[in-house]
């Protein structure tokens, strides 16, 4: 018998029974769609938050205070900013900004909510990916004369004001203390990873070390963001800035009281994260398609022991063990092939509709399906078929003929 006879001739056998065989393929259409949703949203997950790093700024080293094993750790100050903003020192960089940032209580017309806030200077809008939908960025005299000066993530606006457009010359209380609106950050969006700019309130940076957060030294400030003057510059400037750190805090030997971070070691600890993440999701999800072969298995053994006569009367006429064998691994193989494809469909719209879902509560998710994933579950899926067919098939070709149709 040829492969299209059996083929043929399987098609008809699954269709004898459409409910049993729909409830069959059931098992292996959740597991595959399964596999293709958890997938897509693992991808969707690795895109938003290596897209959200990449958006904090180009070619940015973050640098902080190191209080880990060090002994009189020296703090970092606005002098360390301004020294390593020097083209002298550091021709590698293009920018250094210092902050500080925490918590802070707003309030405006009876609404209250808390906040991060942030104290910039005029560089933070250099080696940050600034952008406001309405209002202008701090001045320089700004900064330098602790203006009552406030610039207002979206989501902040929305929660004091009900809006977050008109609101320049707006005045909001920050612990307190009544700030003026100069402007509205463009709205951004977020995956959670980190503070979004959305729920940020910027302020210049020498009213919030004078009104809102004080420190036992002058000028501290919390974190330096450095910009490199192009990508390829970036290692070279993170060995400049650990040059003019070490002998700003008198570092001759021993640990370094700052520590130097880049963008690329956040990715690196993104995409790692993400990928267990997206590995625990498609384990988690196969269980799904494992089910599902089990129950081909026990249909196809359900199958054999039905059909025992007509494999003693195939026998009988001269069908050999292959053929039969490979009748009842067709069978099976369709049965996951074709809960496959229904399977991929499925995925595709659990992925749309968890997408939809994502947008409508403002939070950045777009489920990605990649070809490598179709392909995974397709094949796996497959593959799953004709492992749980062997053994039934195996038992049906094994069935001695004369036996076969002495079963009743």
């Amino acid at each position: 018998m040829n492969f299209g006879s059996s083929l043929i001739e399987a098609l008809e056998s699954l269709t004898s029974n459409k409910v049993r065989t729909a409830l069959t393929m059931l098992g292996i259409i959740i597991g595959v769609g399964a596999v293709i949703a958890m997938l897509a949203i693992g991808n969707g997950t690795e895109q938003a938050i290596v897209g959200e790093i990449e958006g904090i700024g180009t070619n940015l080293l973050f640098v902080t205070t190191n209080y880990d094993d060090v002994t009189n750790p020296e703090p970092l100050t606005i002098r360390d900013a301004k020294a390593i903003a020097d083209p002298i020192y550091a021709p590698s960089v293009a920018s250094a900004a210092p902050v500080i940032q925490g918590q802070v209580e707003l309030t405006n017309a009876g609404n209250a909510m808390n906040a991060t806030f942030v104290g910039v200077t005029e560089e933070y809008s250099d080696v940050q990916t600034i952008e406001l939908s309405e209002g202008e960025f701090f001045s320089s005299s700004q900064i330098s004369g602790l203006a009552s000066a406030a610039i207002l993530g979206t989501n902040v606006a929305e929660d004091l004001f009900g809006r977050s457009e008109g609101l320049v010359g707006e005045t909001v209380r920050v612990a307190g203390q009544p700030f003026r609106v100069v402007g509205i950050l463009k709205k951004e969006g977020g995956s959670g990873f980190g503070s979004s700019p959305d729920d940020q309130i910027l302020i210049p940076l020498t009213t919030a070390q004078t009104r809102l957060m004080t420190r036992g030294i002058k000028n501290q400030v919390d974190l330096i963001y450095v910009s490199a003057i192009d990508a390829d510059s970036v290692k070279m400037a993170e060995e400049e800035v650990t040059t003019i750190l070490q002998d700003r805090h008198n570092i001759k030997l021993g640990e370094n009281d700052f520590s130097i971070l880049s963008q690329e070691v956040f990715l690196d600890m993104a995409s790692t994260v993400t990928g267990v993440f997206t590995i625990f999701l498609g384990g988690v999800a196969g269980i799904s398609l494992l089910v599902g072969g089990i129950g081909i298995m026990n249909i196809m053994l359900v199958s054999v022991t039905e059909r025992t006569k007509e494999i003693g009367l195939r026998k009988a006429v001269g069908a050999k063990k292959k053929d039969i064998l490979t009748q009842f691994l067709i069978e099976s193989s369709l049965l996951s092939v074709i809960g496959g494809i229904i399977g991929i469909i499925l995925g595709w719209l659990l992925s749309l509709g968890i997408g939809r879902i994502a947008a409508a509560n403002d939070f950045l998710l777009n489920p990605a399906i990649t070809i490598d994933s179709v392909l995974l579950a397709t094949l796996f899926s497959a593959a799953v078929g004709l492992f749980f067919g062997i053994y039934p098939a195996s038992r049906a070709a094994q069935l001695e003929p004369i036996e076969a149709l002495r079963s009743e």
